[in-house]
């Protein structure tokens, strides 16, 4: 297993669209991020962006999946020991491999990069982000 090195100062990793508003522009926070307690109403935190593939067609679905997700949210939608197959969207900033599955729930996964499509093993599933170790790598990835 890797070890996955996480900043004591990480609050929460989510999916979400910047809507304009009226010339401001906004990132909706889900309520299940204030209801875990990693986050407050009322305070002002730094936040890190990272662009998705998506087109806007997806983004717009996206949303709006979410939002009702959001009210039924039950915890992560993996545990610990359970394996997925994903694809790699984005790297972090620790050039940690970045993938979304069910409803936008991210996954970091060291020793993956842009394009991989590899089969993951959970090692660590928190309620906004999960942690993988990859266990297969398929072909036709980058």
């Amino acid at each position: 297993m890797i070890g996955i090195e996480i900043s004591e100062t990480l609050k929460t990793v989510y999916a979400a669209q910047i809507e304009d508003r009226d010339g401001q522009y906004q990132v909706i926070v889900p309520e299940r991020e204030v209801e875990a307690g990693t986050i407050t109403t009322g305070e002002t935190y730094r936040v890190a962006l990272l662009t998705s593939p998506t087109n806007q067609a997806d983004a717009t679905e996206t949303s709006n999946r979410a939002s009702t997700d959001a009210e039924a949210y039950n915890g992560p939608p993996v545990s610990t020991g359970d394996r997925r197959t994903v694809d790699i969207e984005s790297t972090g900033d620790q050039g940690d491999g970045i993938a979304k599955i069910d409803n936008g729930y991210v996954l970091i996964v060291p020793e993956a990069t842009v394009g991989d499509r590899v089969t993951v093993e959970i090692d660590q599933a928190r309620d906004n982000v999960g942690f993988a170790t990859v266990v297969d790598r398929h072909p036709g990835s980058v």
